[in-house]
Protein backbone atom coordinates (compact mmCIF):
# COMPACT_ATOMS: atom_id res chain seq x y z
CA UNK A 1 0.00 0.00 0.00
CA UNK A 2 1.07 3.50 -0.54
CA UNK A 3 0.02 7.05 0.29
CA UNK A 4 0.69 8.83 -2.55
CA UNK A 5 -0.57 8.11 -6.09
CA UNK A 6 -0.59 9.50 -9.51
CA UNK A 7 -3.65 9.64 -11.44
CA UNK A 8 -2.79 9.43 -15.22
CA UNK A 9 -5.90 11.60 -16.81
CA UNK A 10 -5.65 14.22 -14.54
CA UNK A 11 -1.81 14.49 -13.93
CA UNK A 12 -1.93 14.99 -10.55
CA UNK A 13 -0.58 13.14 -7.29
CA UNK A 14 -3.32 12.00 -4.96
CA UNK A 15 -2.37 12.24 -0.99
CA UNK A 16 -4.25 9.92 1.16
CA UNK A 17 -2.89 11.22 4.01
CA UNK A 18 -4.88 14.51 3.65
CA UNK A 19 -9.02 14.71 3.61
CA UNK A 20 -8.88 16.88 0.02
CA UNK A 21 -6.05 14.21 -1.09
CA UNK A 22 -3.72 17.75 -1.37
CA UNK A 23 -6.27 19.59 -4.07
CA UNK A 24 -8.55 22.04 -2.20
CA UNK A 25 -9.55 23.75 -5.02
CA UNK A 26 -11.46 20.29 -6.00
CA UNK A 27 -14.00 19.74 -2.93
CA UNK A 28 -15.40 15.88 -3.42
CA UNK A 29 -12.04 14.98 -5.42
CA UNK A 30 -11.94 11.56 -3.21
CA UNK A 31 -15.72 10.78 -3.81
CA UNK A 32 -15.46 11.04 -7.60
CA UNK A 33 -12.10 9.21 -7.61
CA UNK A 34 -13.60 6.39 -5.70
CA UNK A 35 -16.63 5.64 -7.28
CA UNK A 36 -14.82 5.60 -10.38
CA UNK A 37 -12.72 3.03 -9.25
CA UNK A 38 -15.56 1.50 -8.17
CA UNK A 39 -17.19 1.27 -10.99
CA UNK A 40 -14.11 0.26 -13.43
CA UNK A 41 -14.34 -2.64 -10.57
CA UNK A 42 -17.93 -3.17 -11.31
CA UNK A 43 -17.30 -3.60 -15.00
CA UNK A 44 -14.41 -6.06 -15.00
CA UNK A 45 -11.96 -3.42 -16.31
CA UNK A 46 -8.15 -4.80 -15.59
CA UNK A 47 -5.91 -2.71 -12.73
CA UNK A 48 -3.45 -1.70 -14.93
CA UNK A 49 -6.25 0.56 -16.76
CA UNK A 50 -8.30 2.50 -14.11
CA UNK A 51 -5.76 5.50 -14.54
CA UNK A 52 -4.37 5.05 -11.11
CA UNK A 53 -0.42 4.20 -10.07
CA UNK A 54 1.56 4.30 -7.63
CA UNK A 55 3.08 7.74 -7.54
CA UNK A 56 6.21 7.35 -4.43
CA UNK A 57 8.83 5.18 -4.34
CA UNK A 58 7.48 3.12 -7.47
CA UNK A 59 7.08 6.36 -9.63
CA UNK A 60 11.27 7.65 -7.87
CA UNK A 61 12.47 4.15 -9.58
CA UNK A 62 10.96 4.69 -13.16
CA UNK A 63 8.30 1.62 -12.07
CA UNK A 64 4.78 1.92 -13.65
CA UNK A 65 2.59 0.05 -10.81
CA UNK A 66 -1.16 0.12 -10.59
CA UNK A 67 -3.09 0.59 -8.16
CA UNK A 68 -6.59 0.58 -6.60
CA UNK A 69 -8.73 2.33 -3.77
CA UNK A 70 -10.19 0.73 -0.95
CA UNK A 71 -12.08 2.15 2.41
CA UNK A 72 -11.56 0.61 5.11
CA UNK A 73 -14.89 0.15 8.21
CA UNK A 74 -13.15 3.02 10.02
CA UNK A 75 -12.88 4.87 7.24
CA UNK A 76 -8.98 4.82 6.23
CA UNK A 77 -8.59 5.15 2.94
CA UNK A 78 -5.78 2.94 1.31
CA UNK A 79 -4.71 2.54 -2.30
CA UNK A 80 -3.36 -1.07 -3.45
CA UNK A 81 -0.36 -1.86 -5.39
CA UNK A 82 -1.68 -4.58 -8.18
CA UNK A 83 1.32 -7.14 -7.95
CA UNK A 84 2.92 -8.04 -4.85
CA UNK A 85 6.33 -7.33 -5.76
CA UNK A 86 5.39 -3.40 -5.81
CA UNK A 87 4.39 -3.47 -2.67
CA UNK A 88 7.03 -5.31 -1.77
CA UNK A 89 9.79 -2.63 -3.16
CA UNK A 90 7.78 -0.18 -0.62
CA UNK A 91 8.71 -2.46 2.63
CA UNK A 92 11.99 -3.88 1.40
CA UNK A 93 14.55 -1.03 0.60
CA UNK A 94 17.07 -1.35 -1.94
CA UNK A 95 20.59 -1.56 0.60
CA UNK A 96 23.82 -0.56 -0.58
CA UNK A 97 24.73 -4.31 -0.55
CA UNK A 98 21.65 -5.39 -2.84
CA UNK A 99 23.05 -2.49 -5.34
CA UNK A 100 26.77 -3.87 -5.12
CA UNK A 101 25.49 -7.29 -6.07
CA UNK A 102 23.32 -5.63 -8.84
CA UNK A 103 26.48 -4.02 -10.49
CA UNK A 104 29.06 -7.21 -9.95
CA UNK A 105 26.22 -8.94 -11.81
CA UNK A 106 26.26 -6.82 -14.92
CA UNK A 107 30.11 -5.81 -14.69
CA UNK A 108 31.17 -9.92 -15.04
CA UNK A 109 28.09 -10.65 -17.73
CA UNK A 110 29.53 -7.51 -19.46
CA UNK A 111 33.46 -9.01 -19.05
CA UNK A 112 32.32 -12.05 -20.71
CA UNK A 113 30.47 -10.83 -23.28
CA UNK A 114 27.29 -10.79 -22.31
CA UNK A 115 24.15 -8.13 -21.56
CA UNK A 116 22.44 -7.33 -18.66
CA UNK A 117 19.99 -4.61 -17.25
CA UNK A 118 18.80 -4.16 -13.77
CA UNK A 119 15.01 -3.67 -12.96
CA UNK A 120 13.80 -5.25 -16.31
CA UNK A 121 10.51 -5.38 -16.77
CA UNK A 122 9.42 -7.54 -18.82
CA UNK A 123 5.15 -7.49 -20.55
CA UNK A 124 3.64 -10.76 -19.71
CA UNK A 125 -0.20 -9.95 -21.58
CA UNK A 126 -1.33 -7.62 -18.84
CA UNK A 127 0.99 -7.83 -16.32
CA UNK A 128 4.66 -7.58 -15.49
CA UNK A 129 7.48 -9.33 -14.48
CA UNK A 130 9.97 -7.01 -13.06
CA UNK A 131 14.07 -8.64 -12.40
CA UNK A 132 16.81 -7.42 -10.20
CA UNK A 133 19.05 -8.14 -12.83
CA UNK A 134 18.36 -9.63 -15.98
CA UNK A 135 21.40 -11.63 -18.23
CA UNK A 136 21.36 -12.17 -21.98
CA UNK A 137 23.28 -15.53 -21.78
CA UNK A 138 24.20 -18.12 -25.20
CA UNK A 139 21.60 -19.45 -27.21
CA UNK A 140 18.87 -17.34 -25.85
CA UNK A 141 20.00 -17.92 -22.52
CA UNK A 142 18.09 -15.21 -19.75
CA UNK A 143 19.17 -15.45 -16.10
CA UNK A 144 16.77 -13.39 -13.98
CA UNK A 145 19.20 -12.64 -10.90
CA UNK A 146 16.73 -11.76 -8.05
CA UNK A 147 18.89 -10.56 -4.49
CA UNK A 148 17.36 -11.32 -1.44
CA UNK A 149 19.52 -10.36 1.77
CA UNK A 150 19.30 -9.99 5.48
CA UNK A 151 17.23 -6.82 5.19
CA UNK A 152 14.22 -8.44 3.30
CA UNK A 153 12.79 -9.38 6.68
CA UNK A 154 12.55 -12.27 9.30
CA UNK A 155 9.59 -13.90 6.91
CA UNK A 156 11.53 -13.56 3.82
CA UNK A 157 10.33 -13.28 0.37
CA UNK A 158 6.57 -13.70 -0.38
CA UNK A 159 5.31 -15.55 -3.71
CA UNK A 160 9.25 -16.77 -4.55
CA UNK A 161 7.30 -19.91 -6.37
CA UNK A 162 5.12 -17.91 -8.19
CA UNK A 163 7.08 -15.40 -9.16
CA UNK A 164 10.02 -18.29 -9.79
CA UNK A 165 7.00 -19.99 -12.06
CA UNK A 166 6.05 -17.14 -14.16
CA UNK A 167 9.35 -16.41 -15.38
CA UNK A 168 10.26 -19.58 -16.13
CA UNK A 169 6.49 -19.79 -18.20
CA UNK A 170 8.34 -16.55 -19.86
CA UNK A 171 11.90 -17.77 -20.70
CA UNK A 172 13.62 -16.86 -17.88
CA UNK A 173 15.50 -19.13 -15.65
CA UNK A 174 15.09 -17.35 -12.44
CA UNK A 175 18.36 -17.45 -10.26
CA UNK A 176 17.20 -16.18 -6.50
CA UNK A 177 20.51 -15.41 -4.58
CA UNK A 178 20.60 -14.66 -0.18
CA UNK A 179 23.06 -14.19 2.30
CA UNK A 180 20.55 -15.90 5.22
CA UNK A 181 20.87 -19.59 5.57
CA UNK A 182 17.29 -19.70 6.66
CA UNK A 183 16.22 -18.58 3.19
CA UNK A 184 18.55 -20.64 1.12
CA UNK A 185 17.35 -23.88 2.54
CA UNK A 186 13.81 -23.00 1.11
CA UNK A 187 12.88 -25.57 -1.85
CA UNK A 188 10.40 -23.13 -3.47
CA UNK A 189 13.12 -22.26 -6.16
CA UNK A 190 16.87 -22.32 -7.28
CA UNK A 191 18.45 -20.31 -4.05
CA UNK A 192 22.92 -19.89 -3.73
CA UNK A 193 23.73 -18.19 -0.52
CA UNK A 194 27.11 -16.44 0.06
CA UNK A 195 28.23 -15.10 3.45
CA UNK A 196 26.82 -11.64 5.08
CA UNK A 197 29.13 -9.53 3.58
CA UNK A 198 29.47 -5.91 3.68
CA UNK A 199 28.54 -3.42 0.41
CA UNK A 200 32.36 -2.62 -0.29
CA UNK A 201 34.06 -6.09 -0.47
CA UNK A 202 30.40 -7.68 -2.35
CA UNK A 203 31.29 -4.52 -5.13
CA UNK A 204 35.65 -5.31 -5.59
CA UNK A 205 36.92 -7.78 -7.90
CA UNK A 206 38.00 -10.13 -5.38
CA UNK A 207 36.61 -13.77 -5.07
CA UNK A 208 33.22 -13.65 -4.07
CA UNK A 209 32.57 -17.91 -2.99
CA UNK A 210 29.08 -19.22 -2.54
CA UNK A 211 28.79 -21.89 0.01
CA UNK A 212 25.37 -22.74 -1.09
CA UNK A 213 22.94 -23.75 -3.41
CA UNK A 214 25.84 -25.22 -6.01
CA UNK A 215 26.06 -29.47 -6.05
CA UNK A 216 28.31 -32.25 -7.90
CA UNK A 217 26.27 -35.30 -8.50
CA UNK A 218 28.08 -38.48 -7.50
CA UNK A 219 26.72 -41.52 -9.56
CA UNK A 220 27.25 -45.00 -7.58
CA UNK A 221 25.93 -48.72 -8.15
CA UNK A 222 23.61 -50.05 -5.94
CA UNK A 223 25.18 -53.35 -4.99
CA UNK A 224 27.05 -54.56 -1.75
CA UNK A 225 30.42 -52.70 -2.25
CA UNK A 226 27.98 -49.27 -2.20
CA UNK A 227 28.61 -46.60 0.54
CA UNK A 228 25.05 -44.99 0.24
CA UNK A 229 22.15 -46.34 1.44
CA UNK A 230 19.52 -47.06 -1.78
CA UNK A 231 17.31 -44.41 -1.87
CA UNK A 232 14.30 -47.06 -2.94
CA UNK A 233 14.76 -48.10 0.34
CA UNK A 234 15.68 -51.91 -0.15
CA UNK A 235 19.22 -53.34 0.74
CA UNK A 236 20.57 -53.36 -2.57
CA UNK A 237 18.02 -52.73 -5.98
CA UNK A 238 21.53 -53.14 -7.95
CA UNK A 239 20.82 -50.11 -9.95
CA UNK A 240 22.80 -47.15 -10.53
CA UNK A 241 21.84 -43.66 -7.88
CA UNK A 242 22.98 -40.62 -7.69
CA UNK A 243 23.60 -38.72 -5.07
CA UNK A 244 24.36 -35.13 -5.09
CA UNK A 245 27.13 -33.53 -2.60
CA UNK A 246 27.23 -29.78 -1.80
CA UNK A 247 30.55 -27.99 -3.39
CA UNK A 248 31.81 -24.79 -3.30
CA UNK A 249 31.83 -22.25 -6.70
CA UNK A 250 33.00 -18.24 -6.90
CA UNK A 251 29.65 -16.36 -7.58
CA UNK A 252 31.44 -15.01 -10.73
CA UNK A 253 32.31 -18.19 -12.53
CA UNK A 254 28.32 -18.81 -11.41
CA UNK A 255 26.95 -16.06 -13.52
CA UNK A 256 29.46 -16.33 -16.22
CA UNK A 257 28.30 -20.44 -16.26
CA UNK A 258 24.53 -19.86 -15.79
CA UNK A 259 24.73 -17.36 -19.10
CA UNK A 260 26.50 -19.72 -21.12
CA UNK A 261 24.67 -22.49 -20.17
CA UNK A 262 27.12 -24.75 -18.49
CA UNK A 263 25.83 -24.54 -15.14
CA UNK A 264 22.13 -25.31 -14.96
CA UNK A 265 19.33 -25.56 -12.60
CA UNK A 266 18.01 -29.14 -11.82
CA UNK A 267 15.03 -30.43 -9.82
CA UNK A 268 15.98 -33.24 -7.48
CA UNK A 269 13.12 -35.44 -5.41
CA UNK A 270 14.12 -37.12 -2.06
CA UNK A 271 10.87 -38.68 -0.68
CA UNK A 272 7.73 -36.60 -0.53
CA UNK A 273 10.65 -33.26 -1.21
CA UNK A 274 11.58 -31.64 -4.26
CA UNK A 275 14.98 -29.95 -4.05
CA UNK A 276 15.88 -27.50 -6.41
CA UNK A 277 19.67 -26.67 -6.99
CA UNK A 278 22.46 -25.87 -9.92
CA UNK A 279 24.58 -28.54 -11.29
CA UNK A 280 27.34 -28.45 -14.06
CA UNK A 281 25.35 -29.02 -17.44
CA UNK A 282 27.13 -32.60 -17.74
CA UNK A 283 25.77 -33.74 -14.96
CA UNK A 284 21.98 -32.99 -15.91
CA UNK A 285 22.80 -34.78 -19.29
CA UNK A 286 24.02 -37.97 -17.03
CA UNK A 287 20.98 -37.39 -14.63
CA UNK A 288 18.60 -37.88 -17.31
CA UNK A 289 20.39 -40.85 -19.07
CA UNK A 290 20.17 -41.91 -15.27
CA UNK A 291 16.58 -41.42 -15.05
CA UNK A 292 15.59 -42.84 -18.49
CA UNK A 293 15.54 -45.88 -20.43
CA UNK A 294 18.10 -45.14 -23.17
CA UNK A 295 20.89 -47.19 -23.73
CA UNK A 296 23.50 -45.04 -22.91
CA UNK A 297 25.63 -44.78 -20.34
CA UNK A 298 26.26 -41.42 -18.59
CA UNK A 299 29.77 -40.37 -19.56
CA UNK A 300 32.36 -40.42 -17.48
CA UNK A 301 32.49 -36.77 -15.51
CA UNK A 302 35.83 -34.75 -16.14
CA UNK A 303 38.27 -34.39 -13.23
CA UNK A 304 37.91 -31.28 -11.57
CA UNK A 305 40.74 -28.57 -12.86
CA UNK A 306 43.46 -28.51 -10.42
CA UNK A 307 43.22 -26.30 -7.88
CA UNK A 308 45.62 -23.07 -8.32
CA UNK A 309 46.14 -19.33 -5.80
CA UNK A 310 44.34 -16.94 -7.21
CA UNK A 311 45.93 -13.33 -7.67
CA UNK A 312 42.33 -11.77 -6.05
CA UNK A 313 42.26 -11.29 -2.20
CA UNK A 314 39.23 -13.33 -1.18
CA UNK A 315 35.88 -11.36 -0.14
CA UNK A 316 33.89 -14.55 2.08
CA UNK A 317 34.58 -14.38 5.67
CA UNK A 318 36.09 -17.41 7.31
CA UNK A 319 33.95 -19.55 9.85
CA UNK A 320 34.98 -22.23 11.94
CA UNK A 321 32.43 -25.30 11.96
CA UNK A 322 30.86 -26.41 15.16
CA UNK A 323 31.79 -29.58 15.02
CA UNK A 324 33.43 -31.78 12.84
CA UNK A 325 30.90 -32.92 11.10
CA UNK A 326 29.95 -32.00 7.54
CA UNK A 327 27.03 -29.57 7.92
CA UNK A 328 25.41 -31.28 4.72
CA UNK A 329 21.91 -31.02 6.76
CA UNK A 330 21.26 -27.38 6.78
CA UNK A 331 21.42 -27.84 2.87
CA UNK A 332 20.11 -30.68 1.64
CA UNK A 333 18.61 -33.49 3.85
CA UNK A 334 21.35 -36.26 3.03
CA UNK A 335 22.95 -38.42 5.15
CA UNK A 336 26.59 -37.73 4.99
CA UNK A 337 29.05 -40.47 4.31
CA UNK A 338 32.55 -40.29 3.47
CA UNK A 339 33.23 -40.07 -0.64
CA UNK A 340 32.99 -43.77 -2.10
CA UNK A 341 36.62 -44.69 -3.65
CA UNK A 342 36.52 -46.73 -6.48
CA UNK A 343 36.36 -50.47 -6.24
CA UNK A 344 38.89 -53.39 -7.31
CA UNK A 345 38.38 -53.98 -10.76
CA UNK A 346 37.95 -57.36 -9.76
CA UNK A 347 34.84 -56.65 -7.59
CA UNK A 348 33.44 -54.35 -10.15
CA UNK A 349 33.41 -56.14 -13.62
CA UNK A 350 35.05 -59.39 -14.02
CA UNK A 351 36.47 -59.22 -17.36
CA UNK A 352 33.72 -61.96 -19.22
CA UNK A 353 35.08 -64.86 -21.30
CA UNK A 354 34.86 -64.63 -25.30
CA UNK A 355 32.12 -67.38 -25.03
CA UNK A 356 30.71 -65.61 -21.84
CA UNK A 357 30.60 -62.04 -23.90
CA UNK A 358 30.04 -63.52 -27.60
CA UNK A 359 32.04 -60.42 -28.45
CA UNK A 360 32.83 -59.97 -32.09
CA UNK A 361 36.03 -59.79 -34.29
CA UNK A 362 38.22 -57.13 -33.25
CA UNK A 363 40.53 -55.05 -35.82
CA UNK A 364 44.41 -55.77 -35.06
CA UNK A 365 45.56 -53.44 -32.69
CA UNK A 366 48.91 -51.43 -33.25
CA UNK A 367 51.28 -50.47 -30.43
CA UNK A 368 50.00 -48.01 -28.74
CA UNK A 369 52.19 -48.34 -24.75
CA UNK A 370 48.71 -48.49 -22.90
CA UNK A 371 48.69 -52.25 -20.68
CA UNK A 372 46.99 -55.20 -22.31
CA UNK A 373 44.76 -55.02 -19.24
CA UNK A 374 43.59 -51.48 -20.01
CA UNK A 375 42.84 -52.53 -24.12
CA UNK A 376 41.29 -55.86 -22.58
CA UNK A 377 38.80 -53.90 -20.44
CA UNK A 378 37.74 -51.07 -22.79
CA UNK A 379 37.18 -54.39 -25.54
CA UNK A 380 34.71 -56.18 -22.72
CA UNK A 381 32.94 -52.98 -22.50
CA UNK A 382 32.15 -52.41 -26.30
CA UNK A 383 31.23 -55.71 -26.93
CA UNK A 384 28.72 -56.09 -23.98
CA UNK A 385 27.12 -52.87 -25.72
CA UNK A 386 27.56 -54.04 -29.04
CA UNK A 387 25.28 -56.77 -27.30
CA UNK A 388 22.89 -54.41 -25.77
CA UNK A 389 22.03 -52.84 -29.32
CA UNK A 390 21.39 -56.32 -30.56
CA UNK A 391 18.67 -57.36 -27.97
CA UNK A 392 14.80 -57.05 -28.02
CA UNK A 393 13.56 -58.40 -24.98
CA UNK A 394 13.10 -55.71 -22.53
CA UNK A 395 14.47 -58.50 -19.18
CA UNK A 396 17.47 -59.39 -21.31
CA UNK A 397 18.03 -55.96 -22.61
CA UNK A 398 17.95 -55.10 -18.82
CA UNK A 399 20.05 -57.79 -17.82
CA UNK A 400 23.26 -56.96 -20.68
CA UNK A 401 22.40 -53.29 -19.46
CA UNK A 402 24.10 -53.98 -16.36
CA UNK A 403 26.68 -56.18 -17.99
CA UNK A 404 27.66 -53.02 -19.51
CA UNK A 405 27.38 -50.74 -16.86
CA UNK A 406 29.59 -53.02 -15.02
CA UNK A 407 32.44 -53.69 -17.25
CA UNK A 408 32.18 -49.64 -18.61
CA UNK A 409 32.72 -49.10 -14.83
CA UNK A 410 36.24 -51.35 -14.29
CA UNK A 411 37.46 -49.28 -17.23
CA UNK A 412 36.83 -45.72 -15.65
CA UNK A 413 37.99 -47.53 -12.44
CA UNK A 414 41.68 -49.13 -14.34
CA UNK A 415 41.93 -46.00 -16.19
CA UNK A 416 41.89 -43.51 -13.02
CA UNK A 417 44.10 -45.65 -11.17
CA UNK A 418 46.46 -46.29 -14.16
CA UNK A 419 46.78 -42.37 -14.76
CA UNK A 420 47.45 -41.42 -11.14
CA UNK A 421 50.10 -43.97 -11.03
CA UNK A 422 51.85 -42.44 -13.52
CA UNK A 423 50.89 -38.87 -13.22
CA UNK A 424 48.91 -38.57 -16.75
CA UNK A 425 45.97 -36.62 -17.32
CA UNK A 426 42.99 -39.07 -17.33
CA UNK A 427 40.76 -37.29 -19.91
CA UNK A 428 43.23 -37.65 -22.23
CA UNK A 429 44.23 -41.23 -21.57
CA UNK A 430 40.74 -42.26 -21.68
CA UNK A 431 40.17 -40.68 -24.99
CA UNK A 432 43.66 -42.31 -26.59
CA UNK A 433 42.24 -45.94 -25.18
CA UNK A 434 39.54 -45.57 -27.17
CA UNK A 435 40.63 -44.28 -29.95
CA UNK A 436 43.23 -47.21 -29.86
CA UNK A 437 40.37 -50.00 -29.53
CA UNK A 438 37.89 -48.53 -31.51
CA UNK A 439 39.72 -46.81 -34.19
CA UNK A 440 43.21 -48.52 -34.51
CA UNK A 441 43.70 -47.66 -38.36
CA UNK A 442 43.83 -43.74 -37.31
CA UNK A 443 46.40 -44.27 -35.02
Amino acid sequence: MANIVWHTKLRIHLDLNKDDLGHEEHPGLWDMIYRMDKMYAARGVPVAERDLQCGGVCQDAGVQAPMYLRLRANGRREAVHERREDEERHTVPVSDEHKAYQERILRVATDEGFHGDSEVRTRVGRSWIQTDTLVEGADGLRIGWEVQLSSAGAEGPRSVRARAAKAEKNGITPAWHTDRADYARRNDTHWTRSDNLPAYVIAKTGDLRVVSGFRALDFWHCDIHAVYPCPDGVRRCGRFHATPKPRDVLFDDLVRRTAAGTIVPVQFRVGGTTHRFWVTDTDRERLEDLRSDDTQLPPAQEPDTPAHASRNRPTCKPSLPASNTPDIGQDYPVTHVPAQSAPPVAETAPVHSPADAQPGPHPTLRPTGLPDELIALQQAADDAHLQLQQLDDHEERDQQRRVWFEAAEAVQAAVTRYARSRGLNRYELEKQLRQAVRHPAEL
